[in-house]
């Protein structure tokens, strides 16, 4: 008896993790589609705009066609696409995460009570 209890318990588990992470991968999809269209341009846009300012207060206001000015903006740019995309990929696949582990406490509970109403019949 005690045997089949801790292999429910096993199966149970594996099902949780499966529900959990495949609703994380989802929020990772979904977090990548949301910043191709939402976050990549203002990413951009935002990163070009603080690297004029830096180089701005590096060089001067007037902004120079320098190369190293030119390669400081092309890094703030790179560097607002990836904080864009971080952003957006980690509060997706959070929120992945939290709906697939809602889904295994709701049917866990629902699986708990089902085998005590079984009980007392």
């Amino acid at each position: 008896m005690l045997f089949r209890w801790q292999e429910r318990k096993k199966e149970d588990k594996a099902m949780k993790e499966r529900i959990t992470k495949k609703m994380t991968y989802l929020g990772v999809g979904a977090g990548l589609v949301l910043f191709t269209i939402f976050g990549l341009l203002p990413g951009l846009f935002l990163g070009g705009s603080a690297g004029l300012s830096i180089v701005g207060a590096l060089f001067g206001t007037p902004v120079e066609q320098g190369v190293i000015a030119r390669i400081l903006i092309t890094l703030s740019m790179l560097l607002g696409v990836m904080v864009s995309g971080a952003i957006f990929v980690t509060i997706s696949s959070a929120a992945g995460w939290l709906v697939g582990n809602a889904i295994d406490i709701l049917t866990g509970t629902r699986k708990s009570l089902e085998t005590a109403e079984s009980h007392k019949a």
